[in-house]
């Protein structure tokens, strides 16, 4: 009896995992539509306060919607659908990924994330918006922080004063 080894079975299933990539963006649409779900399953609305459509509707619609794409997107891989590369891609694959930028951004969105309590809104957005324009590749010294700042006041007025989202103001809370 002629069994192949388990290397060879192993290469075999790599292989057509390698083949049917995009069963994994199903994997992880099913998994984000789950969390939504669940989610929104365990809001906690008051159905006579707030009428037939609640806090929960909108998730649900959307959690379902998750489910039924991860379901569609498997099933066609697994057919034999493949996703077209894209024609106008400018992307050289064979060239190394620019970690510089990458890790610059991550370090823009880290800081941005530990600024906002203590410094507010408007000078960690301006900071966030400044340094992604910066890791992103422009080089205007004079220009980037007045754009970042314009940019992030004019959010943090549309969404704090505007739409009422309450967004921290730091030590600019009585000037603004």
């Amino acid at each position: 009896m002629n069994t192949p080894s388990s290397g060879a079975k192993r290469e075999n299933v790599a292989s057509w995992l390698r083949e049917r990539s995009e069963l994994g963006v199903g994997v992880l649409l099913f998994a984000l539509g789950v969390l939504v779900l669940t989610d929104a399953l365990t809001l906690d609305a008051d159905l006579a306060g707030r009428g037939p459509v609640g806090p929960a509707t909108v998730p649900l619609v959307v959690g379902c919607g998750l489910l039924v794409v991860a379901v569609l997107l498997s099933v066609d891989v697994l057919r034999g659908g493949r996703g077209e590369a894209e024609a106008g891609e400018d992307v050289d694959l064979t060239e190394p990924a620019d970690w510089r930028t990458v890790l610059l951004l991550a370090g823009v969105f880290l800081a941005f994330a530990v600024l906002i309590g203590p410094v507010g809104f408007p000078v960690a957005g301006a900071l966030l918006f400044w340094g992604a324009a910066y890791a992103l590749g422009s080089r205007h010294h004079h220009r980037d922080p007045l754009i970042a700042a314009a940019l992030s006041l004019l959010t943090y007025v549309v969404f704090d004063k505007l739409l009422g989202v309450p967004l921290p103001g730091g030590p600019l809370m009585g000037v603004i």
